[in-house]
């Protein structure tokens, strides 16, 4: 039977005022960005969509970040034609509250594509992965995901539809797309991995 693990907590501080983001069935949900810090003191700016009841609930008295605990989204998006993933967090908790930053992510699922696994110009080792974590309805977020070192080894050896567990954080990465309109600034989404368990498909 097909399980899920997608478990996400965040705590920053808001990077501007939320705003509407769409509807569904009658219940409206708001986009914000939260500005969460590494140890290397590079900041992470991460999106989240929230229902307006959660916003409305938040009780401005417990501090100036915000604690957010979800999932990690996908989403297809069609653009003038072309297709591009929107990778987002799903909020199901939101408070305030004062503290440490947090960015702990927590996900399991099958891999969707062959490992991409490379050295970097100084010998790093690192590998890409996508996962199709298991949602309701028999939907599934597609999650990219970066190990490296040891652990890109190991995972660049796996296959299509092995089960792997990550543990790690949410991390944002600036960069440049050429265009036929010119260079595009952008940004992407994906799962730095501290820890992945290999669960091969059974023969």
């Amino acid at each position: 039977m097909e399980y899920s693990v997608n478990n996400i907590t965040l705590r920053g501080t808001l990077a501007g005022l939320p705003t509407f983001s769409h509807e569904n069935h009658g219940r409206q949900f708001y986009r914000f960005l939260l500005e969460v810090p590494r140890l290397s003191q590079a900041v992470d700016l991460l999106p989240v969509i929230a229902e307006k009841a959660l916003m409305d609930a938040i009780d401005p008295s417990g501090g100036e970040m915000i604690t957010v605990q979800g999932q990690i989204r996908s989403h297809n998006q069609r653009t003038d034609g072309v297709r591009h993933l929107l990778i987002f967090v799903f909020a199901t908790a939101i408070t305030a509250e004062d503290g440490e930053p947090i960015n702990d992510v927590e996900i399991e699922g099958p891999l969707c594509r062959e490992p991409n696994f490379r050295r970097t110009p100084l010998g790093r080792e690192i590998c890409d992965v996508m996962l199709a974590v298991p949602r309701g309805f028999r939907r599934a977020d597609y999650l990219p995901c970066i190990l490296w070192g040891r652990t890109a080894q190991e995972v660049a050896a796996c296959h299509i539809r092995d089960r792997i567990r990550i543990c790690g954080r949410l991390q944002s990465r600036i960069y440049t797309k050429l265009t036929e309109h010119g260079a595009e600034e952008r940004t992407a989404y994906e799962i730095s991995a501290l820890t992945a368990d290999i669960s091969e498909e059974p023969i």
